[in-house]
């Protein structure tokens, strides 16, 4: 087990110098200078060159990477070419907000995704599961900024004063903001559940397919035993790495829920970093991200031992 954790880290480590390497080269070989637009149409070569030394960015490309790489070994994402401030403050002031709402949705979209599978799949072709698979098809062909809205068309404007406590604004951990979040919530979890729920149902059918489960059967073990304890398990596998997955992307890429929804969050932080062309805070988010899903998958692969203990660590 330690010796897995330990390959795991260093996995982690080669996987976030890797992406900060792609993304710093990336954003510093952009056609649209970032003096340009932090300094706007208007300003003369003399601003442009002044905001140039104040960035560092009059510094061969090496230079810069060295140095932006050092800050990073000390915890240090640097400043924002906008205000000046630390980007580890702008993430974490943001970061509470995203991270309730991906738990939240994540939470909704893997408890009703699996619930759903699993019944469409214990009677194939029945009516649940055509009513599952007629869910899971709307799911999948809707957008999430269509639900968002549609959300707020019921809520705000159809309901009136019974749907105004839901937008109500406040710091986490507080009453009046988590009933905010319950839009945000199903909102971000629809598209989710409805993958989930195709997901899990054909795990279920695979493995309700297999020996074993039929010998279970053929010993008269109840069919909610089989269901759950034979069939659910195993096939929890597949599900639980997409989960993983999902869950860790998802920190940087609720643009569009925060956006309709008024939430500052991180996905907020990273559509006006992109627009401002503030490279700094763009690096930060990305390495925020990635350490999430690799963070993600680590705790996966472990979960694999409690799912199938079939599966060793080696």
């Amino acid at each position: 087990m330690t010796r897995f954790a330990a390959r795991r880290l260093l996995y982690a480590l080669v996987v976030l110098w890797l992406v900060s390497t792609l993304v710093f080269v990336f954003l510093h070989v952009s056609p649209v200078p970032v003096e340009r637009v932090i300094g706007g149409p208007r300003a003369t070569a003399d601003t442009l060159a002044q905001i140039r030394r104040n960035l560092g960015l009059d510094r061969p490309l090496p230079v810069q990477y060295w140095l932006f790489l050092g800050r990073l070994l000390h915890g240090d994402l640097g400043d924002s070419y906008i205000n000046g401030t630390p980007v580890t403050t702008l993430i974490g002031d943001r970061l509470p907000t995203t991270l309730w709402l991906v738990s939240g949705a994540g939470v909704l979209w893997f408890a009703g995704g699996v619930g759903l599978g699993v019944l469409g799949a214990i009677r194939p072709r029945g009516v649940r599961d055509r009513a599952a698979t007629v869910f899971a098809l709307a799911g999948l062909s809707t957008p999430p900024f269509v639900v968002a809205l549609a959300l707020l068309q019921v809520f705000a404007t159809r309901l009136g004063g019974a749907g105004v406590h839901l937008f109500e604004a406040g710091p986490p951990l507080q009453e009046h903001f988590l009933r905010r979040m319950v839009l945000p919530w199903i909102a971000l979890a629809f598209l989710m559940l409805a993958s989930y729920t195709r997901l899990t149902r054909s795990a279920m059918l695979d493995v309700l397919a297999e020996d074993y489960v039929r010998t279970a059967r053929a010993k008269g073990l109840p069919e909610r035993r089989v269901v759950l304890r034979h069939g659910l398990r195993p096939a929890l596998a597949p599900v639980v790495t997409q989960f993983g997955v999902d869950l860790g992307a998802l920190i940087g890429s609720t643009v569009v829920t925060e956006k309709v929804f008024g939430l500052q969050g991180v996905g907020q932080l990273v559509y006006r970093s992109i627009t401002a062309g503030d490279t700094p805070v763009i690096i930060g988010v990305t390495l925020l991200v990635t350490f999430c899903v690799v963070a993600a998958n680590l705790l996966v692969d472990i979960g694999y031992c409690v799912l199938d203990p079939r599966v060793r660590l080696a």
